[in-house]
């Protein structure tokens, strides 16, 4: 057992990064959740063992793995060359495409720490993220509308540690590198070879996701090779993915959903990913002709509308579909479509959970579903305690686990408002727990500051949103606090979808009452808007909805 304890844990600590303690890798390692695979080596063995198979596919083409192989080593072997070592942080601005995951996993096999950041981020963001990571590299998409070759340029110039910038798709541009004509001169062995001398450690950090929250720059949260490898493989163990699925999800591939959930797992299982680079009905159409995914993950119900519209035109049958995830529309999947739906709730920070086909109606349909890990570790905490609530309370999500952080990059004082004295982390999401068929469930209840104070009574945003979210005239909602000079705020509601213009307060009033909701958690007032405004990592901007409902509570006075 000493021989085993010596080989855990990191062999060259980064500083600011906020290593997972001893005793607590040696109990996983035990449990046989972590073991001594990187991420690079878990998907270069699937990529070998499923070389003939497809990968990826949709609009513009199909890869096998053993092309994505290659295409990944080169890709490794040429950001090396470039002056790139390994360890070294690389921002990332690429859109959905099969370019982003070739660069994605080449960075893994070079041994480079990618930072999940989105081709939306501007100065604010990027020149912030760039700075904090230290980061020597910066990777942009060359054929976006938004010129981020010549912003990505600009910035190196204020950033000390930047070393390179690359750009991937699109045109040659002068001055700056294109990833594929550097892949283009390396040799494919010679790459592989390179590659081979990259040191590996599967406890050292192999990505830097970042922190979901709605305002502020997002934190950045070190992800690690062993942890973040049993988080994909825990997900395909849970949801039961098979070498003969495709999956198809929109949402951005950077995105930790994306990664650790879809096409993460299925990479690692020998199935395929279908991708999308433009998501336009005629691209999605195309795609759901070509590849005839077995998995469509839409996100939000408004996601899942445009999928269906999308479905019918093509004239593709659903009887391959094994399931459609989303935060909160399983019953609108049933019921339109007649497939499984199941709902997905998780963090970049780590839990993930999920409801499946094999959960009683009522989990699948009004719960979040269960841990994908027996060892993840919930509790539900009095807001501003560490005291747990009683059964069937609301309280605050606090967790700890396997795949969970221990702390934010560099972020010292945040880490201790976020972590209990014990470590277990403070998510800031508000859940209470359900005994179904004797198995316990959690239900989302919203975010812990996401409230209105009507006269002194609290009601939870997002508790009002979920149940309006099943209205039939309704494909978003949003629900904010109007200023009012008499009870402090009122409840504006958002909403976005059907043009049926007499859908308001009134029929809210008794959609909500038929739920049982108390009067004073009514809108009092609903605006309607062609979409609801959503902040660049793709929540609902409510920043925005407060700052809207504010002017209109000025122009009512």
């Amino acid at each position: 057992m000493s021989s085993v304890a010596n080989l855990i844990g990191v062999r060259q600590p980064l500083a600011g990064v906020v290593y997972p303690p001893h005793e607590d890798l040696r109990r996983y390692m035990e449990a046989g959740l972590l073991g001594g695979a990187t991420l690079p080596e878990a998907f270069a063995d699937s990529f070998r063992n499923n070389a003939q198979r497809t990968a990826i596919c949709g609009p513009e083409g199909t890869l096998s793995y053993e092309k994505l192989d290659e295409l990944t080593d080169r890709a490794g072997a040429a950001m090396l060359r470039l002056g790139l070592r390994p360890l070294d942080r690389v921002i990332f601005q690429l859109g959905n495409s099969p370019e982003l995951l070739i660069a994605f996993i080449g960075c893994l096999k070079a041994g480079l720490i990618p930072v999940c950041t989105l081709a939306a981020h501007r100065e604010n963001e990027i020149g912030y993220l760039a700075r904090h990571a230290q980061a020597r590299g910066h990777i942009v998409q060359g054929d976006d509308k938004f010129d981020l070759v010549a912003f990505a340029a600009e910035l190196k110039q204020r950033i000390p540690s930047m070393h390179v910038v690359l750009s991937s798709r699109g045109a040659a541009r002068s001055g700056v590198a294109r990833l594929e004509d550097l892949m283009q001169k390396e040799d494919p062995a010679q790459a592989r070879r390179r590659l081979q001398d990259v040191p590996r450690d599967p406890f050292q950090a192999a990505v830097f996701q970042l922190s979901g929250g709605t305002t502020g720059v997002p934190k950045l949260i070190p992800r690690f090779h062993n942890e973040y490898l049993f988080n994909m493989r825990a997900v395909a163990r849970y949801m039961d993915y098979r070498r003969d699925d495709v999956m198809y999800m929109p949402l951005p591939m950077i995105h930790n959903a994306s990664m650790a959930c879809a096409w993460g797992p299925i990479l690692l299982v020998g199935a395929a990913f279908a991708v999308t680079p433009q998501v336009t009905p005629e691209t999605m159409i195309q795609m759901l002709r070509e590849c005839q995914p077995t998995w469509l993950a839409a996100g939000v119900k408004q996601a899942l509308l445009k999928l269906k519209a999308a479905i019918d035109a093509s004239g593709m049958k659903l009887d391959r579909v094994r399931g459609v995830w989303s935060i909160n529309a399983a019953k609108y999947a049933r019921e339109a479509l007649g497939v499984p739906g199941c709902h997905i709730f998780g963090m970049a920070e780590g839990l993930i959970m999920f409801t499946r086909e094999c959960d009683p109606v009522e989990a699948r349909e009004q719960t979040v579903g269960k841990p994908v890990c027996e060892l993840d570790q919930i509790r539900l905490l009095k807001p501003g305690t560490e005291d747990e609530v009683k059964r069937g309370e609301v309280g605050e999500l606090a967790i700890k686990g396997p795949y969970t952080i221990h702390g934010y990059y560099d972020a010292a004082e945040r880490n201790r408002q976020a972590f209990t004295t014990d470590g277990f982390y403070r998510s800031g999401d508000l859940m209470s727990a359900r005994v179904i068929d004797g198995a316990t469930y959690y239900v989302f209840e919203g975010r812990l500051k996401d409230v209105v104070d009507r006269g002194g009574e609290k009601v939870n945003c997002e508790e009002v949103e979920f149940a309006l979210a099943d209205h039939k005239a309704v494909a978003d909602i949003g629900v904010v606090g109007m200023p009012d000079p008499s009870l402090g705020e009122r409840i504006c509601a958002f909403r976005a979808g059907f043009s049926a213009a007499d859908v308001g307060v009134a029929q809210f009033a008794q959609h909500l009452e038929a739920l049982g909701f108390a009067k004073y958690k009514w809108p009092e007032r609903v605006e309607v808007m062609d979409t609801l405004p959503a902040t660049k990592v793709g929540k609902p901007d409510k920043a925005e909805l407060r700052r809207v409902a504010q002017s209109l509570s000025k122009e009512t006075r």
